[in-house]
């Protein structure tokens, strides 16, 4: 397998268009790190079941923000913008689609549901894939976005007439709060409002971090793009979180709640527990140790991917790669709107 994870191959009607009916509906796949890695079939309804008094629950609470915007050249052509990631005050990197005949220097107008508007973009650089814009001085690009954007739905998940009233609100969990995020963490969409009472009541605690997620997702594939690459992405691990890892370790499991919140504790962990804003590129792969984290909550992801090298690395890959198996075998739905799998210790 070298650096990189397994391939498989996923029919297409295996990848989720749609969430469950519920949004704690999914299926769950059980794995162990420590067992024979024989996998068992569960709901994510039972997780209550499967976790204990005193283990920790630590999930993303990054929100996802409209970042994808439709605009107007001045030819009257439409161009799809997809945010990225600030770059500066007032600008951003971006993917466009079409992008081959886009200059610098020309401007964009944004247009919303009642056509075009007033407010302007400016193309700035461009480069292989991707462009910068400048959307002027004293603009809010955030702002902007939320009068204008929808929901970035990933690539894989069809929306030929655009995001829906569903996606809104299924497309995000429902503990998220700090915006910042182009894709969701996904593994805590499967969370309820309902299933994290139960979880309390068991004595399950519930913690925090915040891991902004970037563009890998929209990048995959790209010329020149290593396949396991990660931009840099800002993450903070709050003090209170860092006070009840501190106080779970030999008395509880920390149970990371997806990728995303393994990557932030695991960089986290690996800088002395940094206080305050930070960044990372980490990316975990077989053989690595984990410092921060028992038990991780996560979806089933693309191959060869930074995410899938992750759970590879934690779950060991002679185990991750019987758990896929079983997951295709047993009808499992994949990605983003997916079903999910435990592995514990």
């Amino acid at each position: 397998m070298g650096t990189s994870p397994f391939e498989f191959d996923l029919p297409p009607d295996r990848i989720a268009q749609e969430p469950a009916a519920e949004r704690d509906g999914a299926k769950l796949l059980v794995l162990s790190r420590s067992g024979d890695g024989s996998p068992s079939h569960r709901w994510i309804v039972d997780l209550p079941g499967l976790l204990e008094e005193g283990d920790l629950l630590v999930a993303n609470r990054s929100r996802v923000f409209p970042a994808r915007l439709r605009a107007e050249r001045e030819t009257g052509g439409r161009v799809e913008l997809l945010l990225l990631e600030e770059t500066a005050p007032t600008t951003w990197r971006a993917i466009a689609r079409p992008m081959r005949r886009l200059r610098i220097g020309e401007s964009l107008r944004l247009v919303g549901r009642d056509g075009p508007s007033e407010d302007k973009v400016e193309i700035i650089h461009l480069e292989a894939g991707t462009l910068e814009i400048s959307f002027g001085a004293g603009a809010a690009p955030l702002a902007l976005a939320q009068r204008f954007g929808e929901t970035p739905l990933p690539p894989y998940i069809l929306r030929p007439n655009g995001p829906t009233d569903v996606d809104r609100d299924r497309y995000q969990t429902v503990f998220a709060r700090e915006l910042g995020s182009v894709a969701a963490p996904t593994a805590g969409l499967h969370l309820s409002e309902r299933l994290l009472k139960q979880l309390a009541a068991r004595g399950v605690r519930f913690a925090e971090v915040v891991l902004h997620v970037g563009p890998a997702t929209f990048m995959a594939g790209q010329p020149g793009r290593e396949t396991l690459a990660v931009e840099p992405e800002r993450y903070e691990v709050p003090e209170e979180t860092r006070k009840a890892i501190a106080e779970t370790r030999g008395r509880g499991r920390v149970i990371a709640v997806g990728t995303t919140t393994t990557r932030a504790l695991e960089a986290a962990a690996r800088s002395g527990w940094p206080a305050g804003l930070q960044t990372t590129d980490l990316v975990l792969r077989p053989g690595a140790e984990f410092r921060a984290i028992d038990a991780l909550l996560t979806n089933f992801h693309l191959p060869e991917s930074s995410l899938l090298s992750l759970v590879c690395g934690f779950a060991g890959t002679a185990h991750t790669e019987q758990a896929y198996r079983a997951a295709l075998e047993g009808g499992y739905r994949f990605y983003s709107y997916g079903d999910a799998m435990v592995v514990l210790p």
